[in-house]
């Protein structure tokens, strides 16, 4: 591993924070966790510094939230926040960035719509495969009821995917060496 490659890998750790200072958007009246551009921080890993420095580069967050500085939305963090509810969620972003970063290596020449598919594939899909599980066993809700609550999500989510994806190719176009 280069220089540039631990500098890319701390760069995007620290973007994935800075996305969580953003204000979350709460929903009214309801007990749902509130949605963050956090996951944000999770594509642009994967869609930029692909598979490898994607994946290291969510470790990395995850391993300073689990040591206890208050990196997650709403300035939480330590391990307690990484076995709560949204947990599953959490733990499976290097799976998720890793992911992303895989298919796109694979495919270097997709289209804005293919770039696109692979990480809502990643971005989404994988992480909601081992997120609401997750909260279904943790919350000790059924797994419908997890499904149902993040419904409320996909919105949210397709409007980051949209966002990385743009940002992502521009930046790949930009600098082919990334």
């Amino acid at each position: 591993m280069t220089t540039k490659d631990i500098v890319y890998i701390a760069l995007f750790a620290a973007l994935t924070a800075a996305l969580g200072l953003m204000p979350p958007v709460h929903f009214a009246g309801a007990a749902l966790p509130p949605i963050s551009a956090q996951s944000l921080g999770v594509m642009l890993a994967g869609g930029v510094l692909g598979a490898k420095r994607g994946g290291y580069a969510l470790l990395l967050f995850i391993a300073l939230v689990a040591i206890g500085l208050p990196l997650l939305s709403g300035g939480r963090g330590g391990f307690g926040a990484l076995i709560g509810t949204s947990g599953g969620f959490l733990l499976a972003w290097p799976l998720c960035a890793a992911l992303i970063g895989y298919l796109i290596e694979k495919d270097r020449d997709a289209t804005a719509l293919e770039m696109g598919f692979y990480v809502a594939l990643g971005g989404i899909a994988l992480m909601y495969t081992a997120g609401i599980p997750w909260m279904a066993f943790i919350g000790k809700l059924g797994l419908s009821q997890s499904l149902t609550i993040m419904v409320a999500y996909i919105p949210g989510d397709l409007i980051k995917v949209v966002l990385a994806t743009v940002i992502a190719r521009g930046l790949r176009r930009a600098y082919p060496s990334l």
